[in-house]
Order: structure tokens, then C-alpha cells, then sequence
């Protein structure tokens, strides 16, 4: 079940739990602060921490810009 929110990709930008991009779905669990990032097969592909809104990403000290669910996950300098 996914809640509104945001979570941290591991390029460090924010990403909308509703739209993480890349085909993906999120999982959320916001009592745990916890965000399961998985594919359309249900694979895990990625795991961070749940933040109910962009303030409280910066109120944890994390500087991570938002972007859309059309920016890559990936670069080419990773492989992909």
C-alpha cells in the first residue's frame, strides 16, 4: 500500500512516493518510516527511509532536490 510521501533514491535526489518513475511502485509502512521501491514484478529494487514531506527531509539535514517521476534512476556512467 502506498501513502503519500517521499523517500531518497540513491542518486540522493527526493522522489514522490505516488510517482518514484522507472516503472516503479512504492510500499509504504509510515509508522516504521520505511519505503520498499519495487518493480512491476514485485522484485525490491530500492529501500529508504519514509518522509510524510519535504521539510522533514530537510529538517534530517539531507539536501535532496525533487524530481519527477520521468528522471532517470540511473545513469549511463552506472552501466544502464
Amino acid at each position: 500500500m502506498a501513502t503519500e510521501g517521499f523517500f531518497v533514491d540513491w542518486d540522493g535526489n527526493a522522489r514522490s512516493t505516488d510517482d518514484p518513475g522507472g516503472g516503479y511502485a512504492c510500499e509504504t509502512d509510515p509508522a516504521a518510516r520505511y519505503v520498499a521501491v519495487v518493480s512491476k514484478n514485485g522484485a525490491l529494487v530500492h529501500e529508504g527511509t519514509f518522509y510524510k514531506s519535504l521539510a522533514d527531509i530537510e529538517k534530517a539535514g539531507i539536501k535532496a532536490p525533487l524530481v519527477p517521476g520521468s528522471h532517470p534512476w540511473a545513469k549511463k556512467s552506472d552501466g544502464f
